[in-house]
């Protein structure tokens, strides 16, 4: 048998030290060694060819049914509120700047004329705004 500690210590080590390397992360974020944007642009068929594999062995579902729910929660609770607070902060501009093309469609929309709650040509309202959005997005 391969000599190995013990699942607890090593899981132990990593939450002790991996936080430390902050440091380091940033380094390779702010000086990475390649262009990340070129990189990932030349390995699309990869990628395409690892979803591929990855939806034929049903890998997506059989890794959620494994993790399950309580999982998917507690991740959620335990790190979302703040991340996503600050998340969202921090991509304030990135948002604005990917809606811009959406909100200027949605302000060019000519609107049908709105009938009585319930009445069903309401939906040609709905209509006329996904169509333009469809529109916009495969452009």
């Amino acid at each position: 048998m391969a000599a190995i500690r013990k699942i607890e210590d090593i899981a132990a080590k990593w939450g002790r030290v991996t936080p430390q390397r902050a440091p380091e992360y940033l380094s390779g974020v702010t000086s990475p060694k390649s262009d990340w944007a070129k990189n990932a642009d030349a390995a699309k068929e990869t990628h395409k060819a690892a979803m591929v594999s990855a939806a034929t062995r049903d890998a997506y579902s059989k890794g959620v049914i494994a993790a399950g729910t309580a999982t998917w929660q507690k991740g959620a609770i335990q790190k979302g509120p703040g991340r996503f607070a600050e998340g969202v902060q921090i991509a304030q501009p990135d948002y604005q700047k990917g809606f811009q093309k959406y909100h200027s469609v949605i302000s060019a929309v000519v609107l049908p004329p709105r009938f009585p709650k319930g009445d069903i040509r309401n939906l040609d309202r709905v209509k006329a705004i996904s169509t333009a959005m469809r529109t916009a997005k495969i452009t």
